[in-house]
């Protein structure tokens, strides 16, 4: 089976005026679909730069990617935004929802510009999500900002599921939480991981990095350890 996303010899560097900043210097890897991934790596080590690669985010100086066999570097704009809006579903550590709009709505933005799935359908697919992120349906109507912060990020992982991608991006999750509230997280990571969802937590922790199955170590924008068992 092929995997799910497949990276060769990714390059990233950054210029500024004369100088040059290289974020990865040739990193390769490949994550099966149902795997739950964790990228670590201390600040600067260029495990974000990474991740907004494997996001659409960015593109690389020079290697491939390709997602669910799609060679990314061969899209166009608008085709990049298309696999973001439809195939990656991201988290990320701030949860970047809008403050003043119920948690219903929060996950149902991902779904607004779809012609094809009239309210009701975005209705009940949002609280179909929320199910699935063990959010508390009888919030649903709560402004975000009367939430409490790990139901926010309940809220950010609902409205990554919404739209059923091929792979779940986490940028530091569980960032601003505290203890208890990040591995109830990380729980629902894991339920995810096991109804078949593939899942990428980028982290400096090594405590969250435990929690995935495998973990891959980058420094100085090198794969340095890939706790890969396959």
């Amino acid at each position: 089976m092929a995997p799910i996303l497949k990276a060769d010899d990714l390059h990233r560097a950054y210029f500024a005026a004369e100088a040059v900043t290289y974020a990865l210097r040739g990193v390769s890897l490949s994550v099966d679909a149902g795997e739950f991934v964790a990228i670590i790596g201390p600040s600067g080590s260029g495990k974000t730069t990474l991740m907004n690669i494997l996001g659409c985010l960015d593109v690389p100086s020079s290697g491939t990617y390709t997602l669910e066999g799609v060679d990314t570097g061969q899209c166009s704009e608008n085709e990049l935004a298309e696999l973001r809006a439809s195939r990656i579903g991201f988290v990320f550590q701030s949860f970047n929802l809008l403050a003043r709009a119920t948690a219903l709505r929060n996950v149902m933005l991902p779904l607004v510009y779809s012609r094809d799935c009239p309210r009701k359908e975005r209705e009940q697919r949002a609280v179909n999500a929320m199910v699935a992120a063990d959010f508390p349906l009888d919030l649903a109507d709560h402004r975000s900002n009367e939430l409490s912060g790990g139901q926010m990020q309940r809220i950010a992982i609902a409205r990554a599921l919404v739209n059923d991608p091929a792979l779940i991006l986490a940028d530091e999750p569980t960032g601003n939480l505290d203890q208890g509230t990040s591995l109830n997280v990380l729980k629902t990571f894991r339920s995810l991981c096991e109804e078949g969802r593939t899942i990428v937590i980028v982290t400096h922790d090594p405590e969250v990095a435990s929690e995935a199955d495998r973990t891959i170590t980058i420094r100085d924008g090198l794969i340095c350890e890939d706790g890969d068992m396959r």
